[in-house]
């Protein structure tokens, strides 16, 4: 329809339509000023000029087939079909007053098992058919790609370009819709996108002129805002295609139906916690309800008489212990230690994050030896007087609060016995280095690092002696929860990568041999820690390095210590090399966790750029993680927790009896904010939508 609209408007200004002509080469125009190239994903004038344009184009494993019906629906619909070799999913959404439009998609795996990469249009017509016969009613599917040769079962093809625009010595050329960028149909249009081009494309020509002169201005303004807004559609349909391209067997046999709903209705990360309450309160607020229960039950509490805790502030059981809400203080190393003893520092800084509302307090990674400690400024648990000055920890937070104590024991491996970041990060000490021990010789900073020898037989049963040391001693010093760090390019990490691990022997090579010292480390501390405690490990999912540890392999891993014993595992990533690449952005690591999570079927705790409560929420409804680890906004204010339960407006999370003058006061302030925001029109539906570009 938006193309008949735009064909309607050239008639009346005049312009000369031409149809069924192929246009293979700009050459083809050379007394042009302008050629716009809105030509399609396969665009002949972009290929013709790749070298220019530079498209990054990559290919999605998914099939589908785009098909019609006259059946009309009300809303946009998503069916999905469980068959024997697996899930089918249907997009249907209006496409004229007699049609819907009606997108066919499987995997891959999927497709081909039911011999459809054998089948014709129709024999794939009336499969389809007879797959979503239930919600046809009788109705017909129909294709208008009969001109396509071979099969009608496409993949989805995601285009950038670094260059929308080039000019050629006669004309200047400047891509269009598809031909420049393209999002997966799962919350794209690409009519929509093309047509949102031209009119930001005719809106720079008015401001700028008309005249040949003015064209490169013109062209650069329009890839310079046209790429912000499509760049961020871009981002929020991966994420949708990535849901769909592992409904299947990753949430629809395991997610509860309420979940799996919250979970479809999130896919874009575009969608919060909070624009659901905007969109359908009602509706969030049975979920709320519905999720607060199956809390209760999972943690043996009392469902709270009254309005539904949020998500985040729900309670949440692991063995024996209780956390009373999903928020974690991140593991923070303080480098403010003295000989490994955790002194005053560490109490005040513990302490304040204990009554800050957090569930759980994570003290900085705990070292095992002088020699695992990354500074002389980090602390230990192995020495008698360490356990003395974590105990004198664990019994203030206990005493004066309602969090619960986590350790963190680790040891630093080649990435150890360097200065406090103040000084020089990662870099060498200037005098009293010691020896570096790790899974093979390296030098983490080429040129700069000492190097480390590679571990002997003698060295692993040393190591693994001193974590059982510590292990031990953490539980007498009162600790609620113990964690492994295998991840960031320490000791245990360096032989899970295989960027740090050349080991010929039983302990290198493939994954399964790579995992094999951190799991005998695990289970070894398992045999001394308290059985009715649990225990996580940390793993790094991503190395952000080719060659390194990728999210598939983190899957793996973290099933090698589910077998072991592990009751959860920690989603971080990076941090093995220098080299790494990561790709930041809110919430970025949290996919690691919700793939592990319900791949690997183990609990999670997702961390990594989150840093408000909307976030928390989002992830703990739609059962991507268990808990969500809070570093540096905890560090900016340590009542975080608190801050941000009274900014959502949820009144029911206990604060200290000292500070129960400043929770009314807050809370006041807040309300009143609110109140004046909404009077200006700042909040609605109507706004969100906007701000949202939906």
């Amino acid at each position: 329809k938006l193309l008949n609209i735009l064909q309607a408007r050239c008639e009346i200004l005049g312009v000369k339509l031409v149809f069924e002509r192929e246009v293979t080469s700009a050459d083809e125009y050379p007394d042009a000023d302008l050629i716009i190239a809105s030509d399609g994903i396969n665009s002949r004038i972009r290929n013709e000029h790749v070298a220019v344009f530079k498209p990054d184009i990559v290919g999605r494993p998914n099939r589908y087939i785009w098909l019609g019906t006259h059946k009309l629906y009300d809303a946009f619909t998503f069916l999905f079909e469980k068959t024997e070799h697996g899930w089918f999913q249907a997009h249907i959404y209006k496409f004229d007053e007699t049609t819907t439009t009606f997108i066919v998609e499987a995997p891959e795996d999927v497709w081909k098992a039911h011999g459809l990469d054998r089948a014709d249009q129709d024999e794939s017509i009336a499969f389809c058919e007879r797959l979503f016969a239930d919600n046809l009613q009788g109705a017909k599917l129909m294709t208008n790609a009969r001109h396509l040769r071979g099969s009608a079962w496409l993949n989805f093809q995601r285009v950038k370009c670094e260059r929308w625009s080039y000019f050629n010595g006669s004309s200047h050329i400047v891509l269009m819709g598809d031909a420049v960028h393209t999002a997966h149909f799962a919350i794209g249009s690409g009519t929509k996108l093309a047509l949102e081009d031209a009119i930001e494309l005719t809106r720079q020509f008015n401001e700028h002129g008309t005249a040949p002169e003015h064209i490169p201005e013109v062209l650069e303004r329009y890839q310079a805002l046209r790429n912000i807004d499509v760049l961020r559609l871009q981002n929020a349909a991966w994420n949708a295609m990535e849901w769909f391209e592992v409904v299947g067997h990753r949430y629809a046999d395991t997610l509860p139906p309420e979940q799996f709903m919250y979970s479809m209705l999130t896919r874009s990360q575009r969608i919060s916690h909070e624009n659901l309450r905007l969109r359908d309160r009602a509706w969030l607020e049975g979920f709320e309800h519905w999720f607060a229960e199956s809390a209760a039950a999972q943690s043996g509490t009392q469902l709270p008489a009254g309005d539904a805790p949020p998500p985040m502030f729900t309670p949440y059981k692991l063995r024996s212990v209780v956390l009373k809400n999903r928020v974690v203080v991140s593991p923070m190393a303080q480098y403010s230690a003295v000989d490994g003893v955790a002194g005053d520092f560490h109490l005040a800084h513990l302490g304040a994050r204990a009554l800050g509302g957090a569930a759980l307090v994570f003290a900085e990674m705990t070292c095992v030896s002088a020699e695992g400690r990354i500074t002389p400024g980090c602390a230990g648990l192995y020495k008698p007087e360490h356990v003395t000055a974590f105990k004198r920890i664990a019994d203030f937070i206990h005493t004066h609060s309602d969090a619960k104590f986590g350790v963190q024991i680790g040891h630093a491996g080649a990435k150890a016995s360097t200065r406090v970041p103040w000084e020089g990060a990662d870099q060498p000490l200037v005098a009293g280095n010691w020896p570096l021990i790790s899974a093979s010789p390296q030098q983490y900073l080429e040129g700069v690092s000492d190097t480390s020898r590679a571990m002997t037989r003698a060295d692993m049963d040393a190591v693994t002696a001193d974590f059982v040391r510590t292990a031990a001693w953490a539980a007498e010093a009162g600790a609620d929860w113990l964690e492994l760090h295998c991840a960031h390019g320490y000791l245990l990490s360096s032989f899970i990568s295989p960027l740090t691990n050349q080991r010929t022997d039983e302990y290198g090579g493939s994954l399964a041999n790579r995992v094999r010292y951190p799991v005998e480390v695990f289970k070894a501390i398992r045999a001394v820690w308290p059985d009715h405690l649990p225990i996580s490990v940390r793993i790094s999912a991503h190395d952000w390095v080719e060659g390194g540890i990728t999210p598939d392999d983190a899957v793996e891993i973290a099933r090698h210590f589910k077998a072991a014993g592990a009751d959860m595992i920690d989603c971080s990533s990076g941090q093995v090399s220098p080299l790494q690449k990561p790709v930041y952005g809110r919430m970025y690591q949290t996919p690691f966790a919700d793939r592990i999570r319900n791949e690997a079927g183990i609990a999670t705790i997702a961390v990594g750029a989150i840093s408000e409560a909307d976030h928390i929420n989002s992830i703990i409804a739609a059962g991507r993680a268990d808990l969500c680890a809070v570093a540096r906004p905890h560090l900016a204010n340590p009542a975080w927790t608190l801050m941000e339960a009274a900014r959502i407006g949820y009144h029911a999370l206990p604060w200290p009896k000292q500070y129960l003058s400043a929770k009314s006061q807050l809370e006041r302030n807040l309300e009143r904010e609110r109140a004046l925001a909404e009077a200006a029109g700042a909040a609605g539906a109507d706004q969100a939508n906007r701000a949202l570009g939906v």
